[in-house]
């Protein structure tokens, strides 16, 4: 039988109020309001990343993080986010290598159902976030539960995600669409 940390990480409906759940929360909670006051940010990151499933040498948050739990998030190498970053983790958020994130960027992995009586019943389920490599986010943006932007994608200011895209687009928007797709350099494929 599975736990409820297990089926909530694996997108299955969960008691989001299990003792084990609730602990974990508070646990990161307390640890987030230490470590957003710190100023040295060396030491603000590497608290950072020993919270988190896993990340790689060359990472780097600014203050203002937010999320549940961190064992659910996956960062790759050359990170960057800039100020207030949140990651509701209760399915995977797995970020590539070369990520660069804007200020004030969500990252959404819970879902409620649509029918009352569930949401009434405290049921929740999830679906992971996953980015590729070589991904840039501009400020204010927002990843709805399942969506996978594939590799050297650039999602504009603001914009809310709520579809997945694959590699080589320039999306925009609410809800985000392609505006330009991209060759292998980066350039605008003009039609």
């Amino acid at each position: 039988m599975l736990s409820e940390r297990e089926k909530m990480t694996a997108g299955q409906p969960y008691k989001q109020f299990d003792a084990e759940l609730i602990a974990r929360r508070t646990k990161i909670r307390h640890e987030l309001i230490t470590i957003n006051q710190l100023d040295n940010n060396d030491q603000r990151n590497q608290r950072i990343q020993q919270l988190f499933a896993d990340t790689s040498d060359h990472f780097f948050v600014e203050g203002g993080l937010q999320f549940d739990y961190g064992f659910n998030i996956h960062i790759g190498d050359h990170f960057y986010a800039n100020y207030n970053l949140v990651m509701l983790d209760t399915c995977p958020i797995t970020l590539g290598d070369h990520c660069y994130i804007g200020p004030d960027v969500g990252f959404y992995t819970p879902v409620h159902p649509l029918d009352a009586k569930r949401r009434d019943a405290d049921v929740e389920m999830g679906a992971p976030i996953t980015v590729g490599n070589s991904v840039w986010m501009g400020g204010h943006v927002t990843i709805l539960p399942g969506v996978t932007l594939g590799n050297r994608v650039v999602v504009g200011a603001g914009s809310v995600v709520t579809k997945s895209f694959g590699d080589d687009v320039v999306i925009a928007g609410n809800p985000a669409r392609i505006i330009h797709q991209l060759d292998k350099n980066g350039d605008v494929i003009h039609p």
